[in-house]
């Protein structure tokens, strides 16, 4: 490891490195307890864009600790919901002010191109933090209900302190599907951000702050694996969220599961886009494409099944080719790039081992993408496109979390509908078709989260979530707001009828 270089803690946008020698714990600039540091490097050119503390054990309980702080405090979680919301809002509108920067730094952390960052990740970012606002302004904290003994009132308050855990491939969006729930129920929270984009987390929180959030209620402690693992096993941490791999999910899911812990977990998918036999293929082909391919296919919710009519299959899959061939890979600043780089050497070592696993199990590369010339100083993989896939293949059970599609014939809808399902995921999925009312028919049908007719997004108003590995619990809307709450119920007196 190397030495950390020196920033000024109140402002860790002071250097143009963006180094970090403090982690933002309890609302102020301190210095860290562990001496490790992450060196963060550009997927897209090798160049190093800065350094931030390896947080230990001990970093976490003093974040733990004010957090803790924060919440019995009330500073933060006694506040109306209207006044937490209000905050919220003025997060977004500071987000959305300084976008720009905001995109560039997010671009040079994980190397997608800005213009993605901000649809990607900004937009839906925005998105969610105002319809949290949106959902504690209207969310009934309290009801009266009438029961076998009489009257119950129940109250709604938050769980508590909250470790947050987020993955690399989309940072902004992550880091404000986390928060933004967490502060709309008054709770406090931590963040431990991925290694491989710490900065942009130490960029982002103080936005927070400068919203309206109070001193104590948000940390940020960036590190690795060790990191998470001691917020995972705090004993001052109510509840934990978790964004990333079905595998990680498992070890996070036991260890709460062990610690009586609050647990919710957003994990892999292997969704399946059922093109049905009545569609215009020119019509849909660059869609499919991208629904399998956008951020370099590092999604959870990629679309990267393409379930085709036996009888449309030449034509189907001749158009997906030529969209997938045209979606070229580049350098953040190339005007022509549409997908940006594998976020590491290794995980383009990992892709690289699928596509040809793909092909010693018999399916046959349609489109070879490979590495492309001319970008050899970042970690850059053309679209593979694979026909002859059978869904018992490699290719097509396992997460790739690369530009890898695979196409798969069908010969009736109840055989498309089986192999959708005939998965260990079900995250996302979308239906193509000319009649509405025959893909909201068959969309009943499939096992999973989310599903899109004839496109595919998150709504920030609506839960997110999966079925299976894909996860538990739900985001966004009121039942994501409601996962951070806890359930109260006062029994009044018999005959006493309460005021309000």
């Amino acid at each position: 490891m190397t030495d950390t270089v020196a920033t000024a803690p109140s402002d860790p946008r002071a250097d143009s490195a963006h180094d970090h020698d403090t982690l933002y714990i309890g609302g102020t600039w301190t210095a860290p307890h562990s001496t490790a540091t992450l060196d963060v490097y550009s997927p897209a050119t090798g160049e190093r864009v800065g350094r931030a503390p390896d947080g230990d054990a001990v970093d976490i309980d003093a974040a733990v600790t004010a957090a803790r702080r924060a919440f019995e405090s009330g500073v933060w979680s006694r506040r109306s919901p209207a006044e937490r919301a209000d905050v919220l809002d003025r997060v977004a509108d500071l987000i959305d002010e300084r976008g720009e920067a905001i995109q560039a730094l997010v671009s040079a952390e994980m190397g997608a191109m800005p213009s993605d960052v901000g649809m990607l990740q900004q937009l839906p970012g925005t998105g969610v933090l105002r319809a949290y606002a949106a959902a504690a302004r209207e969310y009934p904290w309290v009801e009266h209900r009438t029961g076998l003994f009489g009257t119950t009132r129940i109250e709604r308050e938050g769980v508590g302190v909250v470790g947050a855990i987020t993955a690399w491939n989309v940072p902004l969006f992550l880091m404000c599907n986390k928060l933004g729930p967490a502060l709309a129920a008054g709770c406090s929270v931590v963040l431990k951000p991925a290694p491989e984009t710490p900065i942009s987390a130490l960029y982002l929180i103080e936005i927070f702050a400068e919203a309206g959030v109070p001193e104590g209620v948000l940390s940020v402690v960036t590190g690795g694996v060790e990191t998470g693992k001691a917020l995972v096993e705090h004993a001052g941490v109510d509840k934990i969220t978790f964004t990333g791999s079905t595998a990680a999910g498992r070890v996070i899911g036991s260890r709460c599961g062990a610690l009586l812990k609050r647990c919710q977990l957003e994990l892999g998918g292997k969704s399946a886009a059922i093109v049905l036999d009545d569609v215009n293929v020119d019509e849909i082909a660059a869609m499919l494409a991208f629904y399998g391919l956008f951020n370099t296919g590092q999604a959870c919710v990629a679309q990267t099944r393409i379930l085709v009519p036996r009888s449309r299959h030449d034509e189907i899959v001749d158009a997906v080719v030529a969209a997938a061939a045209a979606m070229t890979p580049g350098k953040p600043g190339d005007p022509e790039a549409r997908l940006g780089p594998i976020i590491t050497e290794k995980q383009r070592d990992k892709i690289e081992g699928y596509i040809r696993t793909g092909t010693e199990q018999g399916a046959t590369l349609a489109l070879d993408g490979g590495r492309p010339e001319g970008l050899e100083s970042g970690y850059f993989l053309s679209p593979t496109v694979f026909t002859g896939v059978t869904n018992d293949m490699t290719i097509a059970r396992e997460e790739i979390f690369g530009p890898v599609l695979s196409i798969i014939d069908y010969d009736t809808v109840d055989e498309a509908v089986d192999i959708a399902n005939d998965s260990e995921y079900g995250l996302a999925g979308a239906i193509w078709t000319a009649d509405v009312e025959r893909g909201i028919e068959l969309a009943g049908r499939i096992r999973t989260g989310t599903l899109g007719i004839n496109w595919y997004a998150i709504d920030p108003a609506s839960p997110f979530g999966g079925y299976k590995n894909s996860g538990i619990g739900r985001e966004n809307g009121r039942e994501g707001l409601e996962s951070y709450l806890e359930h109260k119920s006062i029994i009044l007196p018999m005959g006493y009828t309460p005021e309000s």
